[in-house]
């Protein structure tokens, strides 16, 4: 772990600059980076990296053979050529530590009626001690803090000893096409930190995820007889009932899984959004629902994928009209794994002797119900993939916010960790950090 007086020059370097840091997390949650608008924080965030003197490589989905690979995501509600990516490099001369990705989303969901928040979403609003606003928990806070974590290496005189990425991408939220593209452009490194908002915890498992949309058709017919027509919105909700009883016996068989089997339910359904019908006296002649489901680590993503449609079918099967009419299924997002960070990666132990430094106790390691983007690096990369960040509250949900004072401290704890496993020497007068 870094010695004392080093771990004192960081801290003072943090200290010193976290009023600006607090600043630029502030001016990141104030750009609506919702899915297909985050080119212009991303323009912005490639300048304040290329400012700080990095190699930065600005490239869109489109610049990258994603539909080559075998664990990519279908797009279909968004542009790839819209959705922009940045990488920022530290070129260390003859390095001599190992090398490290930093990679932070930047797209975050959709805020919701704006009236139901107590402060605007995205107004970047600072009360006591937390910062309100879409995002700034999920996961901008992350973002500012592997951003400012290496600009406390440089104020305090030092540089990495090795190669250092900084990578903010998109589509985390939707398909983790953002982090695959980056590995597809060739960027590679021994290990991975992701600062998602897990409170200080280490992720240890993350489930996967499935987005796929049912399509219903119905006979529309003027509601005074609606016996002789048929309803496609109520077709939809037998659907989703036959969903909610194959979730429940996958939850069944994940009590026997060896990461799952304390988590009650760990496997999640969730109708998100629902479209249909054209007239409020007329049975509906179509409905669209999109849905998204989990899958366990280990569990094959095509397996997943069949088990809905099985599960679909049989439900169509049992209705008169359904059974007729088939509804289609349409995988629409996430195709996504689930993953284990093994214990035992040099990683996560220096990452564990760090926060024991910064936080003065051990680090705990947690279960999560959700995806995250470190399944790319550990599964198809053979790079450790870790999870770990600030505290918040509110990830998707009204007045999400983010407590300044642990990003504080993991700010200081990203910085000792970077510094543990790059390797740190002493800067040149004047030398540029990015520079290659």
């Amino acid at each position: 772990m870094p010695d004392a007086a080093l771990l004192s020059r960081l801290s003072d370097a943090v200290e010193a600059g976290f009023a600006a840091e607090t600043a630029f997390l502030a001016d990141l949650v104030r750009f609506p980076s919702t899915r297909g608008n985050e080119a212009p924080l991303q323009d912005w965030m490639a300048r304040q990296l290329a400012q700080r003197g990095y190699a930065v490589d600005r490239f869109t989905l489109a610049d990258v053979p994603l539909a080559a690979h075998p664990k990519a995501s279908p797009m279909v509600e968004a542009d790839p050529a819209r959705s922009v990516q940045v990488v920022a490099t530290h070129r260390a001369a003859a390095p001599t530590g190992r090398s490290l990705i930093l990679q932070g989303h930047v797209d975050v969901v959709p805020e919701g009626p704006q009236e139901m928040w107590t402060h605007p979403p995205y107004a970047a609003v600072v009360k006591d001690g937390w910062m309100y606003g879409r995002g700034a928990h999920d996961m901008k806070s992350g973002v500012a803090a592997m951003v400012w974590a290496m600009d406390a290496i440089r104020a305090a005189g030092l540089e990495p000893a090795a190669d250092v990425h900084l990578q903010t991408v998109t589509e985390e939220e939707s398909t983790g096409n953002g982090a695959l593209a980056t590995l597809l452009r060739g960027y590679r490194a021994d290990a991975a930190l992701i600062p998602e908002p897990t409170g200080g915890t280490i992720t240890r498992a993350h489930t996967g995820t499935l987005w796929f949309r049912i399509r219903v058709r119905g006979v529309p017919v003027h509601v005074a007889v609606a016996q002789s027509g048929s309803n496609a919105i109520m077709s939809a909700y037998h659907l989703i009932g036959a969903l909610v009883a194959h979730t429940a016996e996958l939850n069944r068989a994940a009590r026997e899984h060896p990461w799952y089997r304390e988590i009650e339910n760990p496997l999640k359904f969730n109708p998100g959004i629902i479209r249909g019908g054209d007239w409020a006296s007329s049975t509906p002649a179509w409905c669209e629902v999109d849905c998204r489901i989990g899958l366990l680590p280990g569990t094959d993503v095509a397996e997943a994928r069949r088990g809905v449609e099985q599960a679909v079918a049989a439900a169509a099967r049992g209705d008169n009209f359904l059974a007729n009419n088939p509804p289609e299924v349409e995988w629409h997002g996430f195709l996504a794994d689930g993953y284990v960070l093994e214990p035992g990666t040099e990683a996560e132990a220096v990452l564990a002797r760090v926060h024991d430094q910064v936080f003065g106790e051990a680090m705990p390691a947690r279960i999560t119900t959700a995806v995250n983007d470190t399944r790319f690096y550990g599964l198809y990369f053979g790079i450790p993939g870790l999870c770990y960040g600030p505290k918040g509250e509110g990830a998707h949900a009204f007045d999400e916010c983010t407590e300044l004072a642990h990003l504080k401290r993991t700010t200081l704890a990203i910085a000792a960790f970077i510094a543990e496993w790059c390797g740190v020497r002493e800067r040149a007068s004047g030398e540029r950090s990015g520079a290659c």
